[in-house]
């Protein structure tokens, strides 16, 4: 974050120091507030382009194995260049490092859920798939398996046989890399 505050003020220096340069090379024919307005512009346009390219710099640091399987995108009335092209505002990625196949039934399969949030921690859970009838677990500290591993009180969630968080846990990442959903404002809960 000091990061990114950094590069809005040296912008906005910039954007200052163009636009004097400007100012004096037309003998001073442009109003002496061009230099203000430059170094607003600048900053203005940095902080555009880091709210844009945040969700971009996150997901090229994210190791092989982690895939990207979903990315809410918003329309903010007081950034109106957000309805010409939406701003990422989260990702929701499947990380297989943490795959696990159920020994009793292989069509069981535990994965890791990344979620990131723009100005958030990370967050991450783990999240049982059932590949045969599309459904989702999310697993908590107290879920409690049975005799198959299959969590005894958890809440499933159905997924059409096309949803990429289903199609890339089950197959392990490969089959949908490249299968990013996006959704609406309006999308909530985990996925």
């Amino acid at each position: 974050m000091i990061i990114e505050f950094l590069a809005v003020i040296v912008a906005g220096f910039g954007g200052f120091g163009v636009a004097h340069l400007l100012h004096r090379l037309s003998w001073r024919n442009l109003p002496d507030w061009i230099a203000p307005f430059g170094a607003a512009a600048g900053m203005v346009c940095m902080l555009v382009w880091l709210e844009y390219t945040w969700a971009g710099r996150f997901e090229a640091g994210l190791p092989d194995e982690v895939t990207v399987v979903s990315k809410n995108e918003h329309r903010i009335w007081y950034r109106p260049w957000t309805y010409v092209v939406p701003l990422t505002t989260r990702i929701a990625a499947i990380d297989n490092r943490v795959r696990q196949t159920n020994r009793n039934n292989p069509d069981m399969v535990l994965t890791g859920v990344v979620l990131k949030e723009r100005w958030a921690l990370t967050f991450g859970f783990q999240s049982l798939f059932d590949c045969s009838t599309a459904r989702r677990a999310d697993l908590t500290e107290g879920t409690i398996l049975n005799d198959q591993g299959i969590p005894a009180a958890a809440e499933w969630y159905q997924l059409t046989p096309d949803d990429p968080f289903l199609t890339v846990a089950c197959a392990g990442g490969g089959a949908a890399n490249g299968g990013v959903r996006e959704e609406g404002e309006d999308s909530g809960g985990r996925g």
